[in-house]
């Protein structure tokens, strides 16, 4: 549920003075007194424009989510380096765990969101155009790569010829003492 900033600064003045805002319909009281107690300990680690809702997500970058990761690694609770830094407390511990599973690389803003399935979908890079000099080498090239090619070729068929005919030598060798050990069997 949304709230507004003046009810979050009248239910965190409420608390201060120990008293219970009224709690809202379809919210069970104990949570909602949870979220009072936290919007309290944000405005006063951050003052009162944390509890402002905010219309666009901050972007954290990979150093600044870094800096919290490294607290909480040290021994800070995890909880008061989130209020400290005016965010909740699960997002920081998601960081932590991918901090701790893929190093530094996990903090790096990742790609959200599914694979896309279709290649159509996918951002086509549009390579740069060739100077001359590079257009000459890469004819260049491919043809060397062509030729490289025929002759792998060519090695193989020799391969392949050579265990054919030593194939066909150790075929006639057996038939031959299999003729020779019947020739012996018959004496």
């Amino acid at each position: 549920m949304k709230y507004s900033y003046e009810y979050k600064k009248q239910c965190v003045e409420l608390y201060r003075q120990g008293k219970w805002p009224e709690t809202p319909v379809g919210v069970k009281q104990k949570n909602f007194h949870k979220t009072i107690r936290k919007w309290a300990r944000m405005e006063e680690a951050c003052g009162p424009e944390v509890l402002h809702h905010k219309s666009q997500n901050k972007v954290w970058t990979a150093e600044e989510k870094y800096e919290l990761v490294a607290r909480v690694l040290v021994g800070v609770s995890n909880k008061e380096v989130a209020f400290t830094a005016g965010i909740d407390d699960g997002l920081l511990y998601q960081w932590v765990r991918c901090y701790k599973m893929k190093g530094y690389q996990g903090l790096v803003e990742q790609r959200k969101g599914r694979p896309p399935k279709e290649p159509d979908m996918k951002k086509k890079i549009v390579p740069a155009e060739l100077t001359p000099s590079e257009r000459e080498e890469m004819i260049r090239l491919r043809a060397e790569n062509e030729r490289l090619r025929a002759e792998i070729a060519v090695v193989k068929k020799e391969i392949a010829l050579r265990e054919e005919r030593c194939a066909a030598q150790l075929k006639a060798k057996k038939l031959r003492s299999s003729r020779n050990s019947a020739k012996k069997d018959t004496d």
